[in-house]
């Protein structure tokens, strides 16, 4: 295993023990376990337990930005838009519940210590910067807001919202004349 791939087989290991046990749950002896590498690799490819914290919610961050970005890509007009962001925030409240415990705890670890909110900050402005493709910034700003906030309530509720309620939802909020 080269250098490159242990240090990611690590870095996705310690997504993983987030995703179960939460940031405090994190140790470097669980996160070697379940990389399968030596301990001592942990101090060998980061230089403390927040080098491999910020690179792991740098990777997770990433990873998010991903399916917004390449659907809005691809949108032309309205119509477009709105089903390509109803789609990401369908499959978001659809996902593995892993990836809400990781969005959370990176919420919760920027909030605290101002040293992460770098990676929420470049996050945010990454899905910003697709809505504003094609939306005013003060609308994609509040679309990003929905977006986040219905992935929440939606992974959580009982009772999924439809993507016929979320697209109704979106087209209100898009095609409110206040936001033009």
């Amino acid at each position: 295993m080269t250098y490159a791939d242990r240090k990611s087989v690590i870095i996705d290991a310690c997504l993983a023990v987030i995703a179960r046990d939460g940031v405090t749950g994190v140790s470097h002896r669980k996160v070697a376990e379940e990389a399968g590498v030596p301990l001592g690799s942990m101090t060998y490819h980061f230089t403390g337990m927040d080098d491999l914290l910020h690179q792991a919610f740098e990777r997770f961050a990433e990873r998010a930005s991903g399916p917004l970005e390449s659907a809005l890509a691809e949108a032309e007009g309205t119509d477009s838009v709105i089903a390509a962001i109803a789609g990401v925030i369908m499959s978001g409240i659809r996902d593995d519940a892993g990836d809400l415990v990781l969005n959370h705890e990176l919420y919760t670890i920027a909030a605290r210590r101002p040293e992460f909110r770098d990676i929420t900050e470049q996050w945010m402005q990454r899905s910003r910067t697709a809505l504003e493709r094609h939306l005013p910034p003060d609308l994609a700003r509040d679309v990003d807001a929905y977006i986040e906030g219905l992935t929440l309530h939606g992974a959580l509720a009982p009772n999924h919202p439809s993507m016929s309620q979320v697209v109704h939802s979106l087209q209100r909020i898009i095609q409110d004349p206040h936001h033009k």
